[in-house]
């Protein structure tokens, strides 16, 4: 359900000065310790920021996809470790759920999920298996009405506190694509469930990543999202929320962007060169302009292509581009942050140097730019040929 104008510019007024107030100057701090303080965990949940795209019902804000983007435009403006906090919640976690769950499954993790009590992480890549996630070698094999899961999963987000896991696993043997897989909901505190130690990444440091193992894990068929009958369609419930995720990463790129551009504007004012303001170069100038001008452009391609889905269109082209322009667009826009500042922006006490190593993973994840190249021009050749 959309929000009445007021109510969404309240909300996102308020977002913006929680992001400038609370989550900016506790951004240093989130990096230097590897960790987002609880208190400042439970001040993102008093906002509501874990239920955005859940419905009312469940608890949440029920936010439309026009809503959430330019939500997300405000928190990516902030550390992207706080937006990886509450992102499964708002994406894969809930919304697979959301579509093909059920009843009980809605009812029994969907409010909780909402209040962010529950955390979500998504069990999908393995040491073999990344973007050909068709590939997984995770098993659940039937016994009776359950179903026995082993395998390992590599770069899981959040994994280390989450309480719930999504879990892909291969249900037909002998099938080497995505049509014998089936997406499990797992409780963390089901035994046989393992971590390997947090991974030491590049960066987007206080977002949690590690291996998770599975070890004979036992979970009723009523753990496969949509019940029984959804066994082989994990992946079938996964392409149906793609589009959302896509999105919003895409948005939280703008967002980022955005950032970069004032941080390196403010700087470019601030220092001077050869007797004037670094901004009054031109060939500063053209490397501002340059960034404005992709920033926006990603914004606008965004925009319309939520309002689409939001009116029931196919928009699975579009969000790849998205995905794609924006992930590809941020990485231009911090490299030329770092070239405005200069030497200062190679030292790790100027914002620019953090994001600069934080936004290369937007062009890897959730799809990676090779993987949303393949998506559009296989859609292009399908839309031709039909």
């Amino acid at each position: 359900m959309a929000l009445d104008g007021e109510t969404l510019t309240h909300f996102l007024d308020t977002l913006d000065r929680f992001v400038r107030e609370r989550l900016i100057p506790c951004e240093a701090e989130v990096a230097e310790g590897d960790l987002i303080p609880p208190a400042l965990a439970q001040e993102i949940r008093d906002m509501g920021l874990f239920g955005m795209s859940i419905p009312e019902e469940f608890g949440g804000l029920g936010l439309t996809m026009e809503e959430e983007v330019r939500a997300a435009f405000v928190l990516g403006q902030a550390s992207p470790a706080f937006r990886s906090l509450i992102g499964t919640n708002n994406g894969i976690g809930s919304q697979g759920i959301i579509i093909d769950g059920t009843c009980e499954q809605r009812e029994r993790y969907l409010p909780r999920l909402a209040s962010g009590d529950l955390i979500s992480s998504f069990a999908l890549t393995e040491p073999d298996a990344g973007s050909d996630a068709g590939s997984l070698c995770t098993a659940a094999r039937r016994d009776g009405d359950h179903y026995v899961i082993n395998g390992t999963k590599r770069f899981i987000t959040n994994a280390p506190h989450a309480g719930l896991f999504t879990v892909f696993a291969r249900t037909k043997p002998g099938t080497t694509n995505s049509s014998g897989v089936t997406a499990f909901l797992v409780d963390a505190g089901v035994p046989g469930i393992s971590f390997g130690a947090l991974d030491r990444k590049m960066g987007q440091k206080g977002s949690h990543t590690c291996d998770v193992i599975f070890e004979d894990v036992r979970v009723h068929e009523s753990a496969i999202i949509g019940g029984p009958a959804f066994e082989n369609q994990g992946f079938r419930t996964a392409m149906k929320v793609l589009d959302r995720g896509r999105l919003h990463i895409s948005a939280v790129c703008v967002g980022a962007a955005e950032r970069l551009i004032r941080d390196s504007l403010s700087y470019a004012m601030e220092r001077k060169q050869f007797g004037e303001a670094l901004a009054e170069k031109q060939l500063i100038q053209a490397m501002l302009a340059d960034s404005k001008t992709e920033a926006f452009a990603a914004r606008c391609m965004i925009e319309e292509t939520a309002r689409r889905r939001d009116l029931g269109q196919n928009v699975s082209t579009e969000a790849a581009c998205c995905k794609m322009y924006a992930s590809e667009m941020v990485g231009r826009v911090a490299d030329r942050a770092v070239q405005i500042h200069g030497g200062a922006g190679y030292m790790s006490e100027y914002p620019v140097e953090r994001f600069y190593r934080d936004v290369r993973l937007f062009r890897i994840y959730e799809g990676t730019t090779q993987i949303q190249q393949l998506i559009i021009a296989r859609n292009m050749i399908r839309e031709a040929a039909a």
